[in-house]
This record gives structure tokens, sequence and C-alpha cells, in this order.
């Protein structure tokens, strides 16, 4: 178990069917190219894309996360964080995988913790954050689409949603629940040094421990982007990686996208689809 006695968080799955996933601000923020300069794959895990299922294949989930694990055994664990969040319900599910591990856990939040990835950044005994790393909290954020009634629902089934991560922020940080759910209801993005001061992290992280890693960032956050968009205008994750296939392959039925174009060709590309989104909905 963790050397801190960190609370479970008992996620209600009835509501996993809801469409959880990543805030457009915090993917404007994302740096996805910012790693580790150095690990050691056999003690560390690294969490690099968002969290959950993601049509280009980059997403964390739970499942890998815990075969990840499974391969470290009981030993101290260090786990290196640049995500821009997700997925709430896997967020949770990691968030408890973290917890239960035998060995001490460290935390090296490289660039951004935002959302879910925030919330599962909390499992750590230590802490640690990076020349410029951001940390973000806030409430339980999703695309709900329906009549009144149905709105009226979500808002009911939500609300336990942001007190079982209240609740942990303010275990793992000490500060009061009425100020941790402030801050969450203010959606407040913290910087190592405020992170530090409010309990939320532990420590800064050496400048040498960070490098930018291969290109490929823009595309993959500009596919995030996209993806995310899709989301908010009421897109199923089916739908979704339907409309994403016939983008790249211009046939809705392929089974594999075929790429028209490469690096920042896609990264723009990209960007033009989401703008084209914007203005549909707007």
């Amino acid at each position: 178990m963790s050397l801190l006695q960190l609370p479970e968080i008992r996620a209600d799955m009835s509501l996993a069917h809801l469409n959880f996933d990543l805030r457009p601000d915090a993917i404007q923020q994302w740096e996805p190219e910012l790693q580790a300069a150095a690990s050691d794959p056999a003690t560390s895990i690294s969490i690099y894309g968002p969290i959950g299922p993601s049509m280009d294949g980059s997403g964390v989930t739970d499942r890998s996360i815990a075969a990840a694990l499974r391969s470290i055994g009981a030993r101290d664990l260090t786990v290196n964080v640049n995500s821009p969040g997700g997925n709430y319900f896997q967020g949770v599910a990691i968030y408890n995988l973290l917890r239960q591990h035998q060995g001490k856990v460290t935390i090296n939040v490289l660039g951004m913790a935002a959302s879910a990835a925030s919330l599962l950044t909390m499992a750590g005994d230590d802490i640690l954050m990076g020349e410029g790393a951001r940390l973000m909290i806030h409430n339980a954020w999703g695309a709900v689409i329906g009549n009144r009634h149905d709105l009226a629902k979500a808002i009911t089934q939500m609300e336990p949603l942001d007190a079982d991560m209240a609740n942990a922020y303010a275990m793992r940080s000490g500060l009061p629940l009425e100020r941790v759910t402030s801050l969450m209801d203010a959606e407040t993005t913290f910087s190592a040094s405020q992170a530090i001061g409010q309990g939320l992290a532990t420590g800064h992280l050496q400048a040498n421990r960070v490098q930018r890693g291969a290109s490929g960032g823009g595309q993959r956050k500009a596919m995030a982007m996209v993806e995310t968009a899709l989301a908010s205008a009421g897109l199923s994750r089916s739908e979704r990686r339907e409309t994403l296939r016939s983008l790249f392959s211009g046939t809705p039925s392929a089974a594999e996208p075929a790429m028209p174009c490469a690096g920042d060709d896609i990264a723009a590309l990209l960007r033009t689809t989401l703008h084209t989104i914007r203005g549909t909905n707007a």
C-alpha cells in the first residue's frame, strides 16, 4: 500500500457512458513533447497522453497501468506525468491502482497534470513538479446531450463525483474540504510553487530531469483538440472514431486510417478541421 493513508475513490460506474473527456483549455496549455530526461523502465511508468482510450492510441488506460505495475512488482515506483487529463473514471481507476502499490510512489509532474491527471497525481507519496509545470483541479467536466430533465439528472449524478475528488485533494493536501471545493469551483491552475504551498505537491523537480522529446507533439495535440471538439458536439466514441477514419482515409468503412500527409501537415489539417467544427457548432 501507499506509505500514506489515502482514501479509496468508489466511482459510480453507472455513469461511465457519459462523455467525461478532455477540456479544451487544458489541451491548449499542454506541451506533449516534455518528457523525463532519463528513467528506469524497470521501476517507472510514463503517463504522457490523455487519460483513457484515444483515437490515436496515445491515451493511458487503467489496463496499461495495471500491467506495468504487475511487471514492476513491490519495488519503489516513479510515475512521470505530462497529461491534459481525460476520462474521469479512468483517472479514478489509475489513482486507486497507484495508492494500492506496495512500494513508495514518487510522481514527477514534468509539464502538466490537469483534470483526471491531477487526481491520479494525488496518489504519490512524493509529488515533485518541474519548473513551469502546472496542476489543474476542477469539477467533473463532460458533455451532456438531452432535454431539461436529462440535464437536471446529470447535475445530480455529477455532484458525488465532485465530492469524491474534493475529498481526495483535501486528504492529500491537508486543506479544509470547503477550501478545496472553492478551488475546484474556480477551476484553479497551480504553478509548482503554488501547488507546494497548498500541499498538493511536496517539492520541486530538478530542471535537468525534464527534456523535450522527439517531434510529433503538435500532431498529438491537434488530434486531442479535434477529438474533444467532436465529443463536445455530442458524438459518441464510435462516431468520433468513424469521423476521424473518414477524415484521413476518405472512406468511412476503412478499417485503418490512411494518413494523407505527415508531421506538421497532419497537425495543420487537424487544426483546420477543428476550426470548421467550431464554426459549425457556434
